[in-house]
C-alpha cells in the first residue's frame, strides 16, 4: 500500500508540475465573456452603447476595469494621458516592460467588442501568470488607451505626439479632449510626463477584433497583421453655375452635382483597377443651394484612401486627379482638395513579432492568415517606439462599429492564449 500510494503521490507531483509549464498555461473563456457581458452593461441604451470617451459611463467602464486589474495582480497607475497602466514587475528591473493593451472607449451606439475584447483579453493573460506564479524577466504592462475612437488620444500622447489643437478638438461627451482627460484623471499640463521614448518597451501586442470578414468567412482563428493602413482624407470642393432648373437646357448647365456624381464613379474605377487592398470612399456629400428646383451650384464632398503603401495611396490620388481634369472639361465645374488633417501613415508592424504571434498560434493547434488592417488602432502609433505587434481574432459577420458586433467566447480565448504564448516568447529571448 505505502508503494502505491508513493507511486500516486509522485504523478500527482508531476502532473501539477507540467500544469505549471508557461506552454500549458490557457486562458479562461468563460471569465472573458462574463466580463465582456458585464463591461457591455455601463453605457448601454436602447440603440447600442454609448460609452463614448470622457462620458459618465467611459468613467465607470474604467472603474470596473481598474478592479480586474488590481484582481489580476497589477499595481494600476493614470498617466497624464489618461491611459490606465497596470504593472506586473519582472524578475529583472533593467529590463524594459512588455506592453500589451488596447481601449474600452466605443463609437456612438457601437457595440461591445471592438476594444474591449484587446482589453479584457490582456488582463486575462496577466491574470493568468498572476495565478499560476509565473515569473517573467520582463516587467509586464496592461495599458487601456484613452479616447481611441476620437483620434487615438492616448497613444498619441504615449509618445508625445498629442498636440494643442488636439487637445481643443470637442469629443462626443461634449467635452474637449483637454477637459476629457482631466475627467478621467489625466493631467493636460503635463503630457510631457506620459511620452515614451523609442526603446523604453520592448515590445507592444494588440489583440482586437478584425472589424471585417475574412477570418469569419474563411474560418481562421487568428489574423496576424502585418500592418496598419496610412489614410489620407481630403475635403473636395466642386464648383459650377447655380441656375433655374426648369428654363435652363441639359446642355446648358454646369451642375456641381453631377460632376461631383461622376466623381464618386471615378474613384470606385480608380481603386478598383489595381491588384491589392487599398479602398476609396466618398463618404460625404452635400449639395447648395439644396432646392429642387434650383441646379446644384456648390458641392462639398469628403474623399477618404487607405492602404498598407503610401506610394500607392499617392499613385491613386493622382489617378483620380486626372480623371477629375476630364469631368471638370466636360461639366464646365472646377474642383478644388483640400488635406483634412490628421491624415495616418503606414504603420507596419514588426516582422519579427509576426513569426512569433503565428508560431504562437500554430503550437496551440489553432489556423492563422497574415492580413492587413484596414482600420486604426492605437499600435500604429506604439509602432513609432517599439517593435509591435497586433493578433486579430473574428468578427461574426465582419460586423463592428454597431450593436450586431459579435465575437464568440471561444474565438476571445484562442486571441488571448495567442497573446499569452507570444508575450512569454518575447520574454524568453526570442526577439532578440
Amino acid at each position: 500500500m505505502k508503494r502505491v500510494h508513493f507511486v500516486i503521490l509522485t504523478l500527482l507531483v508531476v502532473d501539477n508540475f507540467s500544469l505549471a509549464q508557461p506552454t500549458a498555461l490557457r486562458a479562461d473563456a468563460n471569465r472573458i465573456e462574463q466580463r465582456i457581458m458585464k463591461l457591455a452593461e455601463l453605457g448601454k441604451t436602447e440603440n447600442g452603447n454609448m460609452r463614448v470617451a470622457f462620458s459618465d459611463a467611459d468613467v465607470k467602464g474604467r472603474e470596473y476595469i481598474v478592479g480586474l486589474m488590481r484582481e489580476a495582480g497589477l499595481s494600476v497607475r493614470v498617466d497624464a494621458a489618461g491611459n490606465i497602466i497596470g504593472r506586473r514587475d519582472g524578475s529583472d528591473p533593467a529590463l524594459p516592460p512588455i506592453l500589451i493593451g488596447s481601449h474600452i472607449d466605443c463609437v456612438p451606439n457601437g457595440g461591445n467588442y471592438d476594444g474591449d475584447v484587446g482589453v479584457l483579453g490582456s488582463i486575462e493573460a496577466a491574470q493568468v501568470l498572476h495565478e499560476n506564479n509565473i515569473e517573467m524577466k520582463h516587467p509586464l504592462e496592461v495599458i487601456i488607451f484613452s479616447n481611441e475612437e476620437g483620434g487615438l488620444i492616448g497613444s498619441r500622447g504615449l509618445i508625445g505626439e498629442l498636440s494643442t489643437a488636439a487637445l481643443d478638438v470637442v469629443s462626443h461627451s461634449g467635452k474637449t479632449v483637454r477637459e476629457g482627460i482631466r475627467f478621467i484623471g489625466g493631467n493636460p499640463d503635463k503630457l510631457v510626463e506620459a511620452a515614451r521614448k523609442k526603446g523604453e518597451y520592448k515590445a507592444f501586442i494588440e489583440l482586437h477584433i478584425e472589424q471585417g470578414g475574412i477570418l469569419d468567412e474563411k474560418k481562421i482563428n487568428i489574423g496576424v497583421v502585418e500592418g496598419i493602413v496610412g489614410i489620407n482624407w481630403w475635403n473636395v470642393t466642386v464648383e459650377g453655375f447655380a441656375n433655374h432648373a426648369g428654363t435652363t437646357p441639359m446642355n446648358k448647365r454646369s451642375d456641381a452635382l453631377l460632376a461631383a456624381a461622376r466623381f464618386v464613379v471615378a474613384v470606385n474605377k480608380v481603386v478598383k483597377s489595381i491588384p491589392g487592398n487599398q479602398v476609396g470612399t466618398v463618404g460625404r456629400i452635400s449639395a447648395e443651394p439644396g432646392a429642387p428646383n434650383v441646379i446644384p451650384g456648390r458641392v462639398v464632398a469628403s474623399l477618404e484612401l487607405r492602404d498598407l503603401s503610401a506610394e500607392v495611396i499617392q499613385g491613386l490620388f493622382r489617378r483620380i486627379q486626372q480623371e477629375v481634369a476630364v469631368i471638370e472639361r466636360e461639366t464646365g465645374t472646377v474642383f478644388t482638395f483640400s488635406p483634412i488633417e490628421p491624415s495616418s501613415v503606414p504603420a507596419p508592424t514588426d516582422p519579427r513579432m509576426r513569426t512569433i504571434i503565428a508560431e504562437s498560434a500554430h503550437e496551440l493547434g489553432l489556423s492563422s492568415q497574415v492580413m492587413p488592417s484596414g482600420a486604426g488602432h492605437d499600435a500604429q502609433d506604439i509602432a513609432r517606439i517599439a517593435p509591435t505587434g497586433m493578433i486579430f481574432v473574428p468578427s461574426v459577420g465582419g460586423i463592428s462599429h454597431s450593436p450586431k458586433e459579435f465575437t464568440k467566447p471561444e474565438d476571445m480565448a484562442n486571441g488571448a492564449n495567442v497573446l499569452l504564448q507570444t508575450i512569454l516568447k518575447i520574454d524568453s529571448g526570442r526577439l532578440e
